[in-house]
């Protein structure tokens, strides 16, 4: 079992174009994912807000966008779990968080990659690992009943 890479998917009962609003638009986001953004999503800029946490209060959000590809890709970087806020964490080499669109019968398959733990210091990779392992899979449920709600 590889722990440099999470990768779940999810069948959305929505549109490609459905799906896609409600992963870039930074408002929509924040509904779904649980966060307060305030900078919307952009090639090469911050994304910055706060997500909003029951175990670890309120975590400052902070992501860089690398790639968006109309209704079928969209990719940034972060530094995940980021939980510690006395922590410095720009000194670490962020993960690579990719969302893939597909249209599929009936919908959209909606995949989520994240890539680079190995390069997370030691003593926090398992951790890091491990929360987002379950966090990818509970966020790909929020998305697909937010937009299937709609």
């Amino acid at each position: 079992m590889s722990t440099n890479t999470i990768e779940k998917r999810i069948e959305i009962k929505a549109s490609r174009a459905r799906v896609w609003r409600a992963l870039t638009n930074h408002t929509e986001f924040s509904e779904w994912f649980g966060a307060a953004l305030t900078t919307p999503f952009a090639v090469g800029q911050v994304s910055a807000g706060v997500i909003k946490t029951e175990r670890w209060g309120d975590i400052d959000w902070k992501a860089t966008v690398q790639k968006l590809e109309p209704e079928s890709y969209f990719a940034l970087t972060w530094h995940p779990f980021s939980v510690d806020k006395t922590a410095d964490y720009s000194k670490e080499t962020p993960t690579l968080v990719e969302f893939r669109l597909q249209d599929i019968p009936g919908g959209t398959l909606l995949t989520v990659r994240e890539s680079g733990f190995d390069q997370i210091p030691a003593q926090r990779r398992r951790q890091a690992f491990d929360s987002h392992t379950e966090g990818w899979a509970a966020q790909l449920r929020n998305i697909q009943e937010h937009v299937e709600k709609a």
